[in-house]
């Protein structure tokens, strides 16, 4: 079962990310997360409520913990994919987010072979090439600044960062999503959800900036909900996959969903992927394998 929940929580996080990546691009990131928090808050609460069990200080803790990082994340991530090719962002984040808790896991106990230190090297070697993409077609200016040289030769430096600063963020919130599932209840899912409202919430009324309104039109609103209520499901799924089987496992596989947001983004935007990237994808892929090993 645990091969069930963590590739469901995949195919319904890259989903959300594409969707989320489509909203930000019509609209600011900040003006986006607080409607798609709120709509993934409520459908976690009514899973909680419908699925019982008691409410552990522990878990709740926990869940608070992991809705403090990933809220910070999610509004790094959103950036990033408003900014940076969806194709480079996405896949940056989920293999940094894939190693901390991989290695987490091996030092909390869970025994690892040569094949999972060798499979994080080669997620962080596909990072590089990942990340590697062309200047746009017919664009024949000259790179002024270091960050615009190093993108005229094909290296998104702004887009690595985003991937890499949200992706850790993301590491942690599966670790402590984790250690506030075990106490067998979906209240720490919603007390995560609910932590990251609040920063989401907060971080927007600091910059001032406006929610998106019914005017904002139809696509947008049906981005930004659907983005949240994917997201909170695929929070779900993941806490099961964890209970289901081995931490690290569930991790790897969940950690796949790149592959969803990188196909969508192919089919729907036109978004070209370079050989070397595509060359990046496979070997993350090997990474992921050897991981599981």
């Amino acid at each position: 079962m645990v091969t069930v929940f963590a590739l469901t929580a995949a195919l319904l996080y890259g989903s959300a990310d594409f969707l989320g990546g489509m909203a930000t691009r019509r609209a600011r990131a900040l003006s986006v997360l607080p409607a798609s928090a709120l709509a993934g808050l409520l459908i976690v609460l009514i899973a909680a409520v419908a699925s019982g069990g008691p409410v552990r200080l522990p878990g709740l803790a926990w869940g608070l913990a992991a809705g403090a990082v990933g809220g910070s994340g999610l509004i790094v991530f959103y950036a990033g994919l408003a900014e940076g090719p969806m194709s480079i962002v996405a896949p940056t984040s989920a293999l940094a987010a894939t190693v901390l808790p991989v290695a987490f896991s091996v030092t909390d106990g869970e025994r690892g072979s040569l094949s999972v230190y060798a499979g994080a090297l080669i997620c962080l070697a596909a990072i590089v090439l990942v990340s590697s993409a062309g200047t746009p077609a017919g664009d024949d200016r000259k790179p002024a600044g270091l960050l615009d040289r190093l993108a005229g030769r094909g290296v998104h430096v702004r887009a690595i960062g985003y991937g890499l600063a949200s992706g850790v963020t993301f590491g942690l919130f599966f670790i402590f999503l984790k250690n506030g599932g075990q106490s067998g209840a979906l209240w720490p899912v919603a007390a995560a959800r609910l932590t990251g409202f609040m920063i989401i919430v907060a971080a927007a009324t600091a910059t001032r900036t406006r929610p998106i309104v019914a005017g904002g039109g139809a696509r947008l609103l049906l981005a930004t909900f659907g983005s949240g209520l994917l997201d909170a499901t695929a929070n779900v799924c993941y806490v099961l996959a964890t209970r289901a089987g081995l931490f690290g496992l569930a991790v790897v596989l969940t950690s796949l969903y790149p592959g969803i947001t990188v196909l969508l983004a192919r089919l729907a935007l036109g978004e070209r992927l370079r050989p070397i990237q595509l060359g990046g994808l496979l070997l993350a892929g090997l990474g992921v394998i050897l991981v599981t090993v």
